[in-house]
This record gives C-alpha cells, sequence and structure tokens, in this order.
C-alpha cells in the first residue's frame, strides 16, 4: 500500500508494539501529528517541556522494559531532549527518540529552527539517523527499535526531514526483529565456575545489567545456592529483596557499611552487570586489590575498563547465569554468612540532626503498597531512597544514577504511572523540584496518582553537604531562598498538596497522601520541612578506601 512518510511513521510505531508516546508538537512534525491524530491508536502524552517528555520516556521503560518513545520538533525542540537521552544513555534505556527537521532544500541553510540535532547526539546515543529519503524510512524505524532493545540497551535517536514526512512510499508491515541472546557455552564459564567453588567468601555485585536481563530470579537462586551475600549498585536496587538475609544493600559513596565491609573482606567479587563506576570503585586500586574478580557484563566496553578482572565473561546475564548455576552447583558458606550478617547490625549510629527525611521515607515503604514504582531525582533524597526504602523486585526504582540529571524525577514518575499502569511514588528535593515543576501540570491534566515527598530543606542539600565536609562550611550558592509556598503551588496547578513539619505528621499525612491521590487520580504534593543539616551517611570521599572511611565512622 501507498503512505505518506508520516503514516509510515506511525503503523511502524504500530508495528514495534508502542502504545504510548510522550511528545511536544511543533512545525516540522505537524505532519506525523496529523497522521497520528488520524490513525488515533497511540495514546500521545502532551508534556510542559521535550526535556519532561523524554524523561517521561525514560521512566515508561525503566518500569516496563520495553522502549520509551517521545516525539519532538526541530531545532529548540530536539535540543531539549538532549539531557533526556544522555540520561537514558548513561543508564543503558531502551528508548527511540523522533525529531522533525527542515526540509531538504532548506537543510544545512541555517533555516528557521533548522539544527544538527544527528551530530548533537551521536555521543549520546546508541545509534543515530537522519532520513533523507522516504524509501529508507520503514527500515530506519525497525532498526532503531532493534538497537535500542538488543545487546546493552540504550537510546537511538531518528531526525526525519519535513518532505520525508508528506512524499509517498510503497509500505509493507512486517513482524518487529526480535533479539535473541547468543546462550554461554560452558566453555567460557568454567574459569568463573571454578573460582566461584574455589572462593570462602564470596561477594556478588549485582548491576543495573541484572534488571536489563530480567534475571533478577536466576541472581537470588545464584545466591542462595552458594549461600553468597548481595551488594547491589544504585541501578541495580530491586535485584535482590532489601532486609532479606543475603542482602546487604546498596554498595558505594553512600552504601551500607555492611556492603563495604562485606566488599574489603571477601577474597571473590561476582560483579553481574556493572561497570564498577567511581561512585562505587572508589579507589580502583584499592577496591579490587588481593581479590579475585569475576566480571560479567554484555558490553566488551565495559570490561576491564574501570576496575581489571582476573576472569570476565561477555554475554547476556540471563543466559550466562542460566549455564553458571548448575556448573557451580550448591555450596557452603556459613561461617562467611555469619560474618556478614553482624556487619548489618553495626551501621554507624547518626548524630546530630533530626532524621526526618529518612524515617518519612522508612514509613513510607510500610504504608504505600510495595508493587507501584519509586522515583528520583537526584541528591541526598535519592541516596535515603536507596538507604531506606524496602523494594522487593526490580523494574520499580527509577532514578538517573550515571548522569544524575536534577529535574528527572517528575517526568520520569509520570511515564511509570503509564508504563506500569498504577500509582507512582515520586522523592524529589527542592533544587530538583524548581527545574521541572512544570510537569506537574502534564501530571493533573493527565490525571496520575503520584504522592511527590517534596523533601524542602531551602538549600542544595548534597551539594552544601559537600560544602560542609570539604570545604570548611563555606556554603557559596547551595542557599536556595525560594519564598515559594508548594501546597499552595500544587493547588494552583490543580494538584492537592500537604505538609510534614514534624514525627507526629509522618503517618497520617503519608496515609492520607495515597489515599487522596488513588481515589481522586490526583498528584498530591507532600511539602516535607527538613533540616539543611540533615546529612546523608555513610559518605566516603572520592578517592579513600572503604576501610579508612569504615574506621572514621565507627571512631565519631
Amino acid at each position: 500500500m501507498k503512505l505518506t512518510g508520516a503514516e509510515i511513521l506511525i503503523n511502524c510505531l504500530l508495528e514495534q508494539g508502542v502504545d504510548t508516546i510522550f511528545g511536544y508538537p511543533g512545525g516540522t512534525v505537524l505532519d506525523i501529528y496529523d497522521a497520528l491524530y488520524r490513525n488515533g491508536k497511540i495514546n500521545h502524552i502532551l508534556t510542559a517541556h521535550e526535556q519532561g517528555a523524554s524523561h517521561a520516556a525514560d521512566g515508561y521503560a525503566r518500569v516496563t522494559g520495553k522502549v520509551g518513545v517521545c516525539f519532538a520538533t526541530s531545532g529548540p525542540g530536539a535540543t531539549n531532549l538532549v539531557t533526556g537521552i544522555a540520561t537514558a544513555y548513561m543508564d543503558s534505556i531502551p528508548m527511540v527518540a523522533i525529531t522533525g527537521n527542515v526540509g531538504l532544500s532548506l537543510l544545512g541553510r541555517d533555516s528557521f529552527q533548522e539544527i544538527d540535532i544527528k551530530g548533537i547526539t551521536i555521543p549520546i546515543t546508541k545509534h543515530n539517523y537522519i532520513v533523507k529519503d522516504v524509501s529508507e524510512l520503514a527500515d530506519v524505524v525497525r532498526q532503531a527499535f532493534y538497537i535500542a532493545s538488543s545487546g546493552r540497551k540504550g537510546p537511538v535517536l531518528i531526525d526525519i526531514l519535513k518532505n520525508v514526512q508528506t512524499q509517498v512510499c510503497d509500505y509493507e508491515p512486517q513482524e518487529p526483529r526480535k533479539y535473541e541472546a547468543l546462550p554461554v557455552p560452558e566453555s567460557k564459564l568454567e574459569a568463573a565456575a571454578a573460582a566461584i567453588k574455589a572462593s570462602k567468601r564470596p561477594l556478588i555485585i549485582a548491576g543495573g545489567g541484572i534488571v536489563s536481563a530480567n534475571a533478577a530470579p536466576l541472581l537470588r537462586q545464584l545466591a542462595n545456592n552458594i549461600q553468597c551475600p548481595v551488594a547491589y549498585t544504585l541501578m541495580g536496587k530491586g535485584n535482590v529483596p532489601d532486609g532479606e538475609a543475603h542482602c546487604l544493600g546498596m554498595i558505594g559513596m553512600h552504601g551500607s557499611v555492611a556492603a563495604a565491609k562485606a566488599c574489603m573482606k571477601a577474597d571473590t567479587i561476582i560483579a553481574l552487570g556493572t561497570r564498577f563506576s567511581d561512585r562505587v570503585a572508589l579507589n580502583r586500586d584499592a577496591f579490587a586489590k588481593n581479590k579475585t574478580v569475576i566480571h560479567v557484563d554484555i558490553d566488551n566496553a565495559e570490561i576491564d575498563k574501570n576496575v581489571v578482572s582476573a576472569i570476565h565473561v561477555m554475554g547476556d546475564l540471563y543466559n550466562t547465569l542460566t549455564t553458571l548455576i548448575p556448573m557451580v552447583g550448591n555450596l557452603e558458606h556459613t561461617e562467611w554468612l555469619e560474618e556478614v550478617h553482624k556487619y548489618k547490625t553495626q551501621e554507624p549510629i547518626k548524630k546530630g540532626a533530626s532524621e526526618l527525611a529518612v524515617n518519612i521515607l522508612s514509613k513510607a515503604c510500610e504504608i504505600f503498597p510495595d508493587d507501584i514504582p519509586v522515583v528520583t531525582d537526584v541528591g541526598q533524597h535519592q541516596m535515603w531512597t536507596a538507604q531506606y526504602y524496602k523494594l522487593k523486585e526490580p523494574r520499580l526504582f527509577c532514578s538517573s544514577g550515571g548522569l544524575g540529571t536534577m529535574g528527572y524525577g517528575m517526568g520520569a514518575a509520570i511515564g511509570a504511572c503509564f508504563g506500569s499502569g498504577k500509582p507512582a511514588v515520586l522523592v524529589t528535593g527542592d533544587g530538583c523540584f524548581n527545574m521541572n515543576l512544570n510537569e506537574l501540570s502534564t501530571a493533573v491534566t493527565q490525571g496520575t496518582p503520584i504522592v511527590i515527598l517534596l523533601m524542602n530543606n531551602g538549600v542544595l542539600g548534597m551539594v552544601r553537604q559537600w560544602q560542609k565536609i570539604f570545604y570548611n562550611n563555606r556554603f557559596s550558592q547551595t542557599t536556595l531562598q525560594k519564598k515559594t509556598d508548594y501546597v499552595k503551588f500544587a493547588e494552583s496547578f490543580g494538584a492537592i498538596g500537604m505538609r510534614i513539619n514534624s514525627e507526629k505528621d509522618i503517618v497520617p499525612v503519608l496515609k492520607s497522601a495515597y489515599e487522596t491521590a488513588v481515589k481522586n487520580c490526583v498528584p498530591v504534593l507532600v511539602d516535607c520541612h527538613i533540616s539543611c543539616d540533615e546529612n546523608v551517611l555513610p559518605m566516603i570521599k572520592p578517592g579513600a578506601t572503604y576501610d579508612t572511611q569504615i574506621r572514621k565512622m565507627e571512631d565519631n
């Protein structure tokens, strides 16, 4: 059949199973939006800003495992997607961003709202395209979805010239190409299996690759079979249930003391789907010193990049663990587990300011259902959530890890709501919330039941904490001095506002907030007034070793 380029695009999206698009129209995508309107089979969420659309597509992808999709027009519309694309790239999130551009006759002439978005996004996409010929469009869309969702997942950008959208071409429907990860033969795992069997004190570090591969059940089976404690990275939260006997919590700069101690004492580190970022291996030389590091990752570029491994395996984690588990069999590490379990009772006692934020999050995970997405922005509240908000399953935690994008949360929470079909919790700070608070209007318009826990301390909390510890209390430009009444602000947007001022408010306000959000299909913003001196502890200085910082914390 003969269709216009815009119609071919919409039909190809339907081929790929796309049911939701987040975006914002403009001049160079009017034909695409017209085809979307006439087709009527895909739900489009109009955001307040293109960055919000990219973060929403990201949140949608994280909770569903599907490819998130966002639309933007040319020029500033396209560049507004860049931060969201980079966020997805750093965290290996599958996304297809589709932009329009000026027609071929105007390309390269500095035309109105013309920008080389392909050139701009080369470093932050798995691949990107500029489509100048309508006969190439269908194949490009299909390739883009395959690339985004295969191997190490990530974002792909398609820039479609305006003339391509109106040109007519033959279109033949196709079934989407399925990615089939290659099985991992036993021969590639013999050294890893032997090292695990020989280990006396193994530690598994589980990263976001486990989530991406849907391999959490196999991770748990391996840990149980070999009696091995598990620490997770920020992106790996939910891989093992928080509070479970083998779970040591998050590892890294703001991780648990138990995870840090286990990492120090372990003789073998089994790293699964993690890249040993500078927030985990703060001192690369000391981190793996005198240890056997077994590194399993789907991306060969990550092997030996940050930490040199003794044994490495490149492969899909689901297939790798499927083969490895029977090879390793059942092992006994009773004394090691007993030692590690003692670490969990030795967390340092926090002193100083009241821990209102921590208590709010600890109660929130008890009061709210345990199967709804939890989204964070970036900063102190992000680390508190990772530390204290207990999760039992993967794909419930959405947070910008690699890029650390302030303003990520509001858009991502909207995407998580639509992706999961459930209410969502957004934990944010006043600094982050001010960056993309315009998306609250989107949440209200779309009737999304999001409980927003706004940790309001009047400062850029994490930056101020660094200034306090490392810069001798020189608080340069980290006091916000906003006069905003966030409850009134929420109400002006059509949301509902509540406040938590003290411990006695926590339980009744959290219960009321969730019930109100669900009953009325409306966002509820809870303005949580916390002290600017509440710090995230533990905190390990970059370049320091785990043992140095643990001694400091214990001495204090």
